[in-house]
C-alpha cells in the first residue's frame, strides 16, 4: 500500500494511538497510581520505607528506580528492533507487541496491593516498556504521514488527541476513586485497582484504530532499504553513520538529552512531589494534572504555531527557560495554591515542548528516508536514557537529602539544554529555514 502524505484520515488514526496509549501515561505514571502507591507504601511502622526482595528503599526511590531499569532496558533494546522492523518491514507489528504487553501489564495492576509489591512494582515497570516501545514506532510514522511543512502541526494534533483522551478516562477514573459510595464500594483500594484495569482495556480498544489504518511498509520502501543492508544490525550501523554525518542533528540531539532529563522526570514524578511534600490527597492531584493535561492542549498548538513565526529552536530556547523557572519555584513551594499556578506553565510548556521536539526532529532528517523506524529510535533511546538518569539523579538525591532538592537539581539539566540548543540557533548552516528561523 502506497502511503499518501498529509491524508487526513491517516493522521487522525495515527493520532488516535497518542489517544489510546496516553490513558497510561496519565492515570499510571502521573496520577492515580503514584498517589494510590505512595498511600499503601507510607505505613504507621515504617513510615515511607519498603522492602523489595529483602532490600530496603524509599518508597517512592523505588518506583523511580524501577522505572529507571525499564527505561534503560527499552534505550537498550529499541535501536535492534528499529533496525530490523525497517529491514523486515514489521514496524507496525512490534507497535502491536509492544502495545498488547503495557496494556495487559497495566490490566495486572488491578492486584496490586502492599502484600504484591514486588508483583505491583514489576507491572509498573513492564507497563513502561511497553508503552516506550509503542511510543517510539508511532512516532516513525511522522514523516512518512505528513511533509515537512506540516509536521509542526500533525505531531501537535497527536497530542492534542491525546491529552484529550487520557483526561476522559481521567475523568471516569476520578469519579470511581472520589464517589465510592455512588457504586456501593466499601473496599477504598478496588477504585484505583479498577482504574488501573479500565486503562489496559482503553489502551487496547483504541489502539485497533491506528492499527487498522496506518500501512504496512510499503514494497518499495522495504526493498530500498534491503539494498542498503544484509540484515537489521547492518542497516543499524547505515542510519548510525547517517547521523554522524549530520551536524545540526546530532547538537539536536544532544540538547534534546538534557532538557529531556528534566522535562520527562518531572512529568513523571510530579504527583509523588505533591502527595509527599505538600500531602494534596488523590482529589486534589487529579485536579492538579488534569489541569496540566488541558492547558497542554493548547500548548501544543501555540508552540507549534510559533514555529512558523520564529523557527522551532529559538521556541523551544523559550520553552527551556521556562522550565528552569519551574524547577526554582517547586523548591518553594509550599501551599496547594502555589502547586496550581506551578501546574498551569508545567502544562503549557510540557505540551509544547514534546510536540515541538518531535517534529523538529523530524524535520532534520533526510528527506524521504526509508529508514524512519531506526532514527526515531535514536531520539526514543535519547530520550530514555535521558529518564534513566533523571529518575536515577532525582532519586539518589531524594534518598539523601530531600525531594525538594531533588527537583532544583533538575534545573542543572535544562541549563545545559538551553546553552546546546542556542549553539544550534546560531550555527552558520541554519537549514531547514523552517526549523532555525532567520526572521
Amino acid at each position: 500500500m502506497q502511503l499518501i502524505k498529509n491524508d487526513k484520515k491517516t493522521i487522525r488514526g495515527w493520532a488516535m494511538f497518542d489517544w489510546a496509549n496516553s490513558a497510561y501515561n496519565l492515570v499510571i505514571t502521573s496520577t492515580i497510581f503514584p498517589a494510590y502507591y505512595t498511600i499503601i507504601t507510607t505505613t504507621e511502622e515504617h513510615g515511607d520505607k519498603v522492602q523489595f526482595f529483602g532490600r530496603t528503599f524509599v518508597n517512592t526511590a523505588l518506583s523511580n528506580y524501577s522505572l529507571s531499569v525499564a527505561y534503560l532496558i527499552m534505550a537498550l533494546l529499541l535501536p535492534f528492533l528499529s533496525s530490523m522492523a525497517d529491514f523486515n518491514g514489521t514496524k507496525k507489528l512490534f507497535m502491536k507487541i509492544f502495545t498488547y504487553i503495557g496494556s495487559f501489564a497495566c490490566m495486572g495492576l488491578y492486584f496490586f496491593k502492599l502484600e504484591t509489591l514486588e508483583l505491583g512494582v514489576i507491572l509498573f515497570a513492564i507497563a513502561a516498556m511497553g508503552y516506550i516501545g509503542g511510543v517510539m514506532f508511532s512516532n516513525s510514522y511522522l514523516p512518512e504521514i505528513a511533509t515537512v511543512d506540516q509536521q509542526d502541526r500533525v505531531s501537535a494534533q497527536g497530542f492534542a488527541y491525546g491529552y484529550i483522551g487520557s483526561v476522559l478516562l481521567q475523568i471516569i477514573c476520578f469519579v470511581f476513586v472520589l464517589k465510592p459510595d455512588w457504586f456501593g464500594i466499601t473496599d477504598l483500594s478496588f477504585p484505583p485497582r479498577f482504574s488501573f484495569l479500565l486503562v489496559g482495556v482503553w489502551w487496547i480498544v483504541f489502539a485497533q484504530i491506528p492499527f487498522r489504518r496506518l500501512p504496512k511498509q510499503n514494497k518499495d520502501q522495504l526493498a530500498e532499504v534491503k539494498k542498503k543492508a544484509n540484515n537489521g544490525y547492518q542497516e543499524l550501523i547505515e542510519v548510525w553513520k547517517q547521523l554522524n554525518g549530520k551536524a545540526q542533528l546530532k547538537q539536536f540531539l544532544l540538547a534534546f538529552f538534557f532538557y529531556s532529563v528534566g522535562v520527562q522526570t518531572i512529568m513523571l514524578v510530579a504527583a509523588s512531589f505533591g502527595e509527599k511534600e505538600l500531602h494534596l490527597g488523590t482529589d486534589k492531584l487529579i485536579i492538579i494534572i488534569l489541569i496540566i493535561q488541558l492547558v497542554a492542549i493548547a500548548g501544543a498548538y501555540l508552540m507549534s504555531s510559533l514555529g512558523k513565526i520564529i523557527g522551532n529552536v529559538r521556541v523551544l530556547i523559550m520553552v527551556v527557560v521556562l522550565w528552569i523557572g519551574i524547577c526554582m519555584a517547586a523548591y518553594y513551594v509550599s501551599t496547594a495554591q502555589q502547586f496550581y499556578i506551578i501546574a498551569v506553565f508545567v502544562g503549557l510548556v510540557m505540551g509544547g515542548i514534546q510536540s515541538l521536539s518531535r517534529s523538529t526532529y523530524s524535520k532534520f532528517l533526510p528527506l524521504d528516508t526509508p529508514n524512519t523506524a531506526s532514527f526515531f529510535s535514536f531520539y526514543d533511546v535519547t530520550e530514555k536514557i535521558a529518564i534513566v538518569i533523571g529518575l536515577a539523579a532525582f532519586a539518589f538525591i531524594e534518598e539523601r537529602s530531600n525531594i525538594r532538592n531533588s527537583a532544583l537539581s533538575l534545573s542543572v539539566f535544562f541549563f545545559i539544554g538551553l546553552i546546546m540548543l542556542i549553539i544550534l540557533a546560531y550555527t552558520k548552516d541554519k537549514s531547514p529555514s523552517t526549523v532555525i528561523s532567520e526572521n
